[in-house]
């Protein structure tokens, strides 16, 4: 018995990317809509150069094609009954520059032009299985325009903000999951640029009788496009390598204590140097060591002195966080690049006279670090951004 395909049906089909044989919106079986899309791009052409496509070998191949297309749904009953209220121009009935019978001696066949192109498919024009359907050529037009963004000045500064977290790790990319959800201020990389959505308009049903949205999508060099969703899942998945920009989501990272069932993995340690360097001395309270070790902290500091890593001097641990099934060396990333801009900027020279720079050093005062440790349990750090000047943790600029 056969069973009627609701919006459901067709929703997870669209979702698997499995395309229905039996009618669709409007009645439409997907043979009937690649005949339209077909006519529509020879309407196109007819559009664009205001005369019907020729025949001949002088001519560009595409137009040839468009030619013994026109003529192949001329020759069709089927063609022309589907095709007459789509046919705004007349084109099914316009005078022909030359005779099918002329066509027929000079001209190749549909599918020895399309060989030409390297394209292997059947001549029928009633399956046209190399034309795209409809719905993919407007998504694909829509991706392709875009227009000038008048105030990327607004995003331009959380696009170089989004470059420098992915560079340290406070943001991580994920391959991006065929027509995975798409939501108002979501990151991605599309076709090597990186995309924001920056606004949603109000959900509809489009002419597939799908749900569907219009979003601005803004892109990382000045442009901006008002796609829909579903162009905008569609190019993704057409993009191979294409990623979601994602803030990692830490959860429970930190605890006094591990518990049961918890695997310790290490302790956050923060450091302050007893060195007797000018600087060094003089900016003590501000001047701290933040790093991760899988072991004790006093055996990882009781070499301090010899180790131009803790500056060549004796260190005292002022601060020290348990972690538990975490990523150590990702935590240790994600800090030092929350705190990049406030990195200790210092030449020493070890006991062989080589010259070293320690880059686990920042200028940071220590209530500030407890701070950042406290968004990370929150999961909240990446809202916020370090400010050096005011050294204090402000609301990371959108």
């Amino acid at each position: 018995m056969s069973k009627n395909i609701t919006n459901e049906d067709l929703e997870l089909l669209d979702e698997l990317g499995v395309e229905p044989e039996a009618s669709q919106a409007g009645g439409l079986s997907p043979r009937e809509q690649r005949i339209i899309a077909g006519f529509e791009e020879i309407m196109r052409f007819f559009e664009e150069n205001g005369n019907l496509p020729r025949h001949g070998e002088g001519r560009d191949i595409f137009e040839r094609l468009y030619a013994v297309r026109l003529d192949s749904i001329r020759q069709s009953a089927e063609c022309l009954s589907l095709l007459e209220g789509y046919d705004k121009h007349g084109l099914l009935n316009a005078t022909p520059q030359e005779t099918s019978a002329t066509r027929l001696r000079e001209e190749p066949d549909d599918e020895k032009l399309l060989a030409e192109l390297g394209v292997d498919t059947a001549a029928d024009v009633t399956r046209l299985v190399h034309v795209r359907s409809h719905e993919e050529i407007k998504a694909a037009e829509e991706v392709a325009k875009r227009d000038r963004c008048p105030d990327f000045d607004r995003f331009q500064p959380l696009f170089e903000k989004v470059q420098a977290e992915l560079k340290t790790g406070l943001r991580q990319t994920l391959k991006y999951q065929d027509n995975a959800e798409v939501d108002a201020g979501d990151l991605f990389i599309l076709d090597g640029q990186k995309i924001l959505v920056a606004d949603m308009g109000e959900p509809f049903i489009n002419d597939y009788g799908r749900p569907d949205r219009r979003l601005r999508v803004v892109y990382d060099n000045g442009t901006e496009s008002d796609l829909l969703v579903r162009s905008l899942q569609r190019a993704l998945n057409k993009d191979k390598v294409s990623r979601r920009i994602v803030t990692p989501d830490l959860g429970p990272l930190f605890c006094a204590e591990a518990g049961e069932g918890d695997l310790s993995t290490g302790h956050i340690y923060v450091l302050r140097s007893l060195s007797e360097n000018e600087f060094i001395a003089e900016n003590r309270s501000v001047i701290h060591k933040i790093g991760v070790t899988g072991g004790d902290i006093k055996n990882r500091v009781s070499n301090a002195k010899k180790d131009p890593t803790f500056l060549l001097a004796n260190v005292e641990i002022v601060a020290s966080y348990q972690l538990a099934n975490i990523n150590r060396k990702k935590i240790e990333s994600l800090l030092h690049g929350f705190f990049a801009s406030a990195r200790l900027d210092l030449e020493l020279k070890d006991r062989f006279g080589i010259a070293v720079e320690p880059r686990e050093w920042f200028l940071v005062p220590l209530p500030v670090v407890e701070e950042t440790i406290q968004k990370l349990i929150e999961g909240t750090i990446g809202d916020f951004q370090y400010d050096p000047k005011a050294a204090q943790i402000l609301p990371a600029r959108k």
